[in-house]
């Protein structure tokens, strides 16, 4: 796997619902995004995404987000969604290249075997980690991740933190919507708070 590039720097980027936000985060480091439930944690990720409309400046390095196709975009910067979405009846057809995550699927706990079988017979908590699967499988620069363990027991989180910090030790970066604060004790550097519209960041 590749390195990640140097510096996502949002400036006064307007998100529905929430005050100009302005920040940015590092090669290597994991930001964490709190808040109560509807607060617009989501709806920020998606517009980092470029997913959702919205007003500001979003760079990846000497990159500006409207410089480039939406999916030339999202190649880079990888949303991946608490709910991830499926279109086929096996997990296979999701994957550009099935057999280049075999590391990345064993790393997450997940049998062999496990892209052939039917979704519907494949768990909740399996699901979502083929979803941060998916959304690594290309080695974008930026990981922006929506609840990746919400469906998790303590042993398949544990596998995928393990994972996660792997890829921040290759520079890529991490913004990671969590309600579990130990977990953001864990894997975070620092920490973004979203409540009643205000966004803050806490300083290193």
């Amino acid at each position: 796997m590749t390195g990640g590039s140097g510096l996502l720097k949002l400036e006064e980027v307007k998100v529905y619902g929430l005050e100009p936000v302005s920040f940015q985060v590092s090669a290597g480091e994991c930001l964490a995004v709190q808040g109560p439930s509807g607060a617009g944690k989501t709806v920020l990720l998606r517009a980092i995404a470029d997913l959702d409309p919205v007003e500001g400046r979003i760079a990846l390095d000497d990159t500006d987000r409207l410089a480039v196709s939406g999916p030339a975009w999202r190649a880079r910067v990888r949303y991946a969604a608490a709910e991830p979405g499926w279109w086929d009846e096996t997990p296979r057809p999701h994957f550009r290249d099935p057999d280049s995550i075999a590391e990345i699927v064993r790393a997450l706990g997940l049998g062999e075997g496990i892209l052939g079988q039917p979704l519907a017979r494949i768990s909740t908590g399996e699901r979502q980690r083929l979803a941060l699967a998916r959304a690594l499988e290309d080695s974008p620069d930026v990981l922006l991740l929506d609840e990746p363990t919400g469906a998790l027991d303590a042993k398949a989180t544990a596998r995928a933190e393990k994972l996660l910090k792997t890829q921040l030790k290759t520079g890529r970066i991490i913004l990671l919507v969590s309600h579990d604060p130990e977990q953001i004790a864990r894997m975070a550097n620092r920490k973004m708070t979203i409540r009643g519209g205000k966004v803050r960041v806490a300083r290193t």
